[in-house]
């Protein structure tokens, strides 16, 4: 026992120093001397306890520690480096923890209980937002007495002017749970509602009652049909779904609120304060990699910076990146990487706009996906093709595929289940195949479909911890592992300290 605290110790001592005091023989090695400078880097970090005046929290959706890994090669590669090398925004910021996030009734979570974790404080079931787990989804009759006091509203209270946007729907569950209280996240409009529900009104229907309020400044994204009435045309193409005949995107606007809808009007829209409602799409917004005629991540959560920077109480922010989670989902890894790297640029865009001495900044996820990877691939392999060889006398990979024990390529990344599945099914309703060949220019196709093992539409989230980054006054409480609505804790401790 003693000399086990005699050792740490010692290594206490030596950490102290990022110095190296005797000579070792690879001290000239590159990678040697950037664990040094790593050192000073630690020993260099201060404790900001300030006051934060704002809050931002930056979410990609589906963005577990696998995709960000993907993300981090895909953005790496594209500037021509091998990609592992790589560092992305966020994760230059100096703190971090790990995230635990299930719902109470979930091992793998949904967005609506995960959302309701980090803005509400406490854990609850999957498919509700801004309630607690003794709500019963779907039943109305439930909510009363159930409901929780989001971060937002608490932010509200302070005198903080609050907003969001995402690239999913704004009635969408990571976002709602900026400012809605419903039993089912599938509420997004009236004709979703339960005839017999008489607790709550639909998702679309809260936020321009927030909006109305002078809860909500700014709420940018998708959904345009849940805001206007049946068979009416949307000024983003298609039309409307509600059944009550109400059109909300009017409603706000004689409230004063500014209306976006595509690259031009959004250009225009005022950031002096005035409420600003950007609704893109029908639906979600576009895939960074199609996107069109509409504004990026990176523009739209600059846009809600500066509206939101008017209010010298300070603000509070929720930026999504939806998409992320949707082409996940879809099995398309390069629709996922390439709105992993629009988030990216969305989160340096806001970092270079805010006071990091008062806004304290926090990117995580909601959860993981069950997306997975192959080994063992030789260095700079793209992570959207093939898995080349490793090279024994060089440091780039050989040129050649690996192969699997069907002598056929497979690629770096591929997904537990999904649309992909190389199992098909057979006329009498089994399934049963094998692997397809597939070449390096298939596979690094913006439309390729990862390989997949479990024949599913649509392939599932993950339940493995993901990160949380941290930046701003007490970012360092964000720290080893922690259940995900702890976060809530960071943020309501760090704009009340005292």
């Amino acid at each position: 026992m003693k000399f086990r605290y005699l050792s740490m110790a010692l290594l206490a001592a030596a950490v102290a120093t990022p110095v190296v005091s005797q000579e070792v023989e690879q001290s000239n090695n590159e990678w040697f001397q950037a664990g040094q400078e790593r050192i000073k880097t630690e020993l260099a970090k201060q404790t900001n306890t300030n006051t934060a005046k704002n809050v931002i929290l930056m979410i990609a959706d589906g963005n577990g520690v696998g995709t960000n890994y993907a993300t981090r090669l895909f953005m790496g590669q594209q500037e021509g480096g091998f990609g592992d090398e790589y560092v992305l925004p966020y994760e230059n910021f100096p703190h971090l923890a790990l995230s635990k996030v299930y719902n109470v009734n979930a091992q793998t979570p949904d967005s609506a209980g995960t959302g309701t974790a980090m803005m509400g404080g406490v854990k609850t079931k999957a498919g509700i937002i801004g309630v607690t787990e003794d709500v019963d989804r779907g039943d109305c009759s439930t909510l009363p007495g159930n409901e929780v006091t989001a971060i937002s509203e608490i932010l509200h209270d302070m005198g903080k002017s609050i907003g969001f946007v995402t690239t999913a729907r704004v009635t969408h569950a990571t976002p709602a749970s900026t400012y809605a209280k419903t039993v089912d996240r599938n509420f997004e409009d009236d004709s979703q509602l339960p005839a017999d529900c008489d607790t709550q009104t639909d998702i679309a229907s809260q936020l321009l009652n927030g909006m109305e309020s002078g809860f909500i400044q700014v709420a940018m994204g998708g959904g345009a049909r849940h805001f206007v009435p049946e068979d009416e045309e949307l000024l983003v193409g298609g039309t409307g779904r509600r059944t009550d005949e109400r059109n909300l995107i009017d409603e706000a606007t004689d409230l004063g609120a500014y209306h976006a809808y595509d690259n031009a009007s959004f250009a225009d829209a005022p950031t002096d304060g005035t409420p600003l409602l950007g609704l893109f799409e029908s639906s979600h917004m576009m895939y960074s990699a199609d996107r069109f005629d509409e504004p990026s991540i990176a523009d739209m959560a600059e846009a809600a910076v500066k509206s939101l920077a008017n209010d010298e109480d300070g603000f509070f922010l929720q930026v999504e990146s939806g998409r992320v989670d949707h082409a996940n989902h879809a099995g398309n890894l390069a629709r996922v990487v390439h709105d992993g790297a629009a988030f990216a640029e969305a989160v340096e865009r806001v970092v270079d706009m805010v006071d990091l001495s008062e806004t304290l900044v926090i990117v995580t996820a909601d959860h993981e996906h069950a997306l997975a990877f192959n080994g063992y691939c030789g260095r700079g392999s793209d992570i959207l093709g093939l898995c080349m060889g490793i090279d024994g006398n060089g440091v780039e990979h050989t040129g050649e595929a690996n192969l699997g024990s069907d002598g056929k390529p497979y690629t770096v990344a591929g997904y537990l289940n999904g649309p992909g599945s190389v199992l098909i099914e057979q006329a009498d309703g089994t399934y049963s195949g094998s692997r397809p060949d597939v070449t390096e220019e298939q596979a690094t196709d913006i439309d390729y479909i990862q390989q997949a093992l479990v024949p599913r539409s649509s392939e599932t989230h993950a339940g493995p911890d993901v990160a949380i980054y941290a930046n701003g006054p007490w970012s360092y409480l964000v720290d080893g592992t922690m259940e995900q609505n702890v976060i809530f804790h960071v943020m309501h401790h760090a704009v009340n300290p005292y």
